[in-house]
């Protein structure tokens, strides 16, 4: 069982990370966020807040900030990884030469690793050697960290190959604005989370363009059956995509204000580049470098994902977004069909 309060290291003190110490904060849990960034983690320290990241929210004295990694991680009931996902075999690597103690691991980032092709969680399980894979979770759904750091009322879903271990994160995270339910497909969730990313850069880059809704909708849908098409072929349920991993992550990535995947589609929409964007945003659209994983999987799996391979197109071979959606109008006439 879970105690009352539980000493919980989160890894990454960008908006998500800092939006989950602030929530679990307020179960009463002991919390030590760490910031890699020993200047920028003096900041946090001193001022309580980052307007950059996470503007208006103030982080609450009684979590412990720091850049020391082993102090953040050793002694804890929970590890909470949530750094980018390029970097998260490093940090693994380094967190591994310390005392774990049996702690749950929970994965609370999102993409797909671009040279090996591998899940998070399967990064995560391969890295750290003296962790049993049923003691590594993932926590993923539709949960913007400017909305959960303001305590609207957000559903998200705890996966692990344990029953035991998803239930122990639903039961940390869980009180009246953050619900959290269970599920023993890990690979699904992961994907769901993944793949959406890549989705709303398209749905970005219809609005940059100037498409309407109509464009939004069918994108959203169609891509839908490119996640489930995929996911399938991996060996998720396809009952998984329809979930909050799934169709809610991508509807809120797809459509929100708050989604930096959706508005870095939006720039190149208007004409921008990958280098001018990405250079002038304070943080990463994870969806640019999942873009180049899912390219690679859809080859190496011969799965047909005509939108995916598009964005790629237009991220990275600079092809224009008009032509790209017109070609993607004028596909052969197909009969629909899920997944």
């Amino acid at each position: 069982m879970i105690s009352v309060r539980s000493k919980i290291g989160i890894l990454g003190a960008g908006s998500w990370g800092m939006a989950l110490a602030v929530h679990l904060n307020s179960l009463k849990h002991n919390v030590t966020l760490w910031e890699f960034d020993k200047s920028r983690c003096i900041k946090l320290s001193e001022k309580r807040e980052d307007s950059d990241f996470l503007p208006g929210i103030k982080i609450p004295e009684r979590i412990i900030i720091t850049s020391d990694l082993q102090k953040a991680v050793e002694n804890k009931d929970f590890i909470l990884f949530v750094v980018p996902s390029h970097i998260v075999r490093d940090v693994a690597s380094k967190v591994n030469n310390f005392n774990l103690r049996g702690a749950v691991i929970v994965s609370c980032s999102k993409g797909i690793e671009n040279n090996t092709l591998m899940t998070l969680s399967k990064v995560l399980t391969e890295t750290l050697t003296k962790v049993k894979p049923d003691k590594i979770a993932v926590l993923s759904g539709p949960s913007h960290a400017e909305e959960v750091s303001r305590r609207i009322p957000t559903a998200v879903v705890a996966a692990s190959v344990s029953e035991s271990t998803s239930k122990k994160v639903q039961k940390l995270f869980m009180n009246e604005v953050f619900r959290v339910y269970t599920s023993s497909d890990v690979k699904g969730v992961e994907l769901g989370a993944s793949l959406k990313n890549v989705i709303a850069i398209a749905a970005g880059i219809c609005d940059g363009v100037g498409f309407g809704d109509n464009t939004k909708a069918a994108l959203i849908n169609r891509g839908m059956v490119e996640l489930t098409r995929l996911g399938t072929a991996l060996g998720a349920d396809p009952m998984t995509f329809a979930g909050l991993s799934g169709m809610g992550d991508l509807i809120v990535t797809c459509m929100s204000k708050h989604s930096r995947n959706r508005y870095f589609g939006e720039e190149i929409g208007k004409g921008r580049t990958l280098e001018q964007v990405s250079s002038g945003m304070k943080m990463i659209a994870e969806g640019v470098k999942t873009t180049k994983s899912i390219h690679d999987l859809s080859i190496k799996l011969g799965i047909d994902m005509p939108i995916s391979s598009q964005v790629y197109s237009v991220l990275f071979e600079g092809k224009d977004p008009k032509l790209a959606v017109r070609e993607l109008m004028t596909r052969n006439p197909k009969k629909e069909k899920w997944g």
